[in-house]
């Protein structure tokens, strides 16, 4: 019986515990060995004929324990065990799942994002997973996949340089309607470095007016100081408009103190950053689509002849 990927989790994590560099197949080859799979069930496929289940769900229990920072990722298409995860090896287990995994702090902060678009979100548990109709069913696998390439797009943009992450917001402002063309958008980001502003970018494309831009690729959260600056390097430029990125979030203070400004300021943490790369298919791109067909019932009406 193909293992579903809770049940991989360990087993996984074993599989790594020599502490050398892995490869997913590996892996695969590995698991399917342990849990005794036949042949057919090893090349049991996934609905859309993609993928195999057995290379999915392990794949999706790899996902899980890098959230949990159990495993990490030396380079592309690979994994490592973390110290973290050989500490937990140590102590000896009977199993990991979900719930085990809610112990670390980087897990919850994955299934559980702290902005109040995702505490508004409609949540689906494990139990109720089979109470609810196909179509949703579709609709909630499709967040989760989203959140996941999410936190991907996150973790991708810190390894990169500060120049890289500069150039990415340019890329995405250009994409979005601002700045003209993107070699004149370049020409002014990380240059102007003038009291806590990063750069300038025209607001439409015949530049009819500015806006000032502050680019935090931190790890941290952003308090109401660092906002506070930004605001007095605007009113110093006596500009009105500014747009504060950062790859992580901001605190409550900091989110309280743009509403009362003369100057608009517009936030964007590193969630609703990822979400915008992701609906104007910056750095991500589309391997997969599904169509739904319902049907028509009016090529089923007979002519009355």
């Amino acid at each position: 019986m193909i293992p579903d990927y809770q049940s991989c989790m360990l087993p996984l994590l074993k599989f790594a515990s020599d502490e050398k560099v892995h490869t997913l197949p590996e892996a695969v080859v590995y698991i399917a060995s342990l849990f005794n799979l036949t042949e057919e069930e090893k090349k049991q496929m996934l609905p859309s004929g993609t993928q195999t289940i057995i290379f999915n769900r392990v794949g999706w229990a790899k996902t899980y324990l890098k959230k949990a920072g159990l495993l990490e990722d030396p380079k592309r298409a690979t994994f490592r065990i973390t110290k973290r995860g050989i500490d937990l090896l140590k102590e000896n287990p009977p199993e990991i799942n979900t719930k085990y995994l809610a112990r670390y702090e980087e897990f919850v902060a994955f299934q559980n994002k702290k902005s109040e678009k995702n505490k508004n979100k409609n949540v689906i548990s494990e139990e109720t997973e089979s109470n609810i109709t196909p179509e949703e069913s579709i609709e909630f696998g499709f967040q989760k996949l989203k959140d996941s390439v999410s936190e991907d797009i996150i973790n991708k943009i810190k390894e990169c340089s500060s120049n890289f992450f500069e150039k990415l917001v340019v890329e995405l402002l250009v994409k979005m309607g601002y700045g003209g063309t993107l070699k004149e958008a370049g020409q002014v980001l990380g240059k102007s470095g003038d009291g806590g502003i990063d750069g300038i970018i025209k607001e439409d494309k015949l530049g009819l007016d500015v806006i000032y831009i502050q680019a935090k690729r931190w790890e941290n959260v952003v308090g109401r100081p660092e906002i506070q600056k930004f605001a007095g390097a605007l009113l110093g430029q006596k500009a009105k408009k500014g747009i504060f990125i950062t790859t992580s979030w901001f605190t409550n203070d900091a989110l309280d103190f743009v509403k009362n400004l003369d100057s608009k300021i517009v936030l964007i943490d590193g969630e609703m950053l990822t979400d915008l790369m992701i609906e104007y298919n910056l750095g991500v791109s589309t391997y997969k689509i599904y169509e739904l067909k319902r049907i028509d019932n009016d090529y089923f009406v007979e002519d009355d002849f």
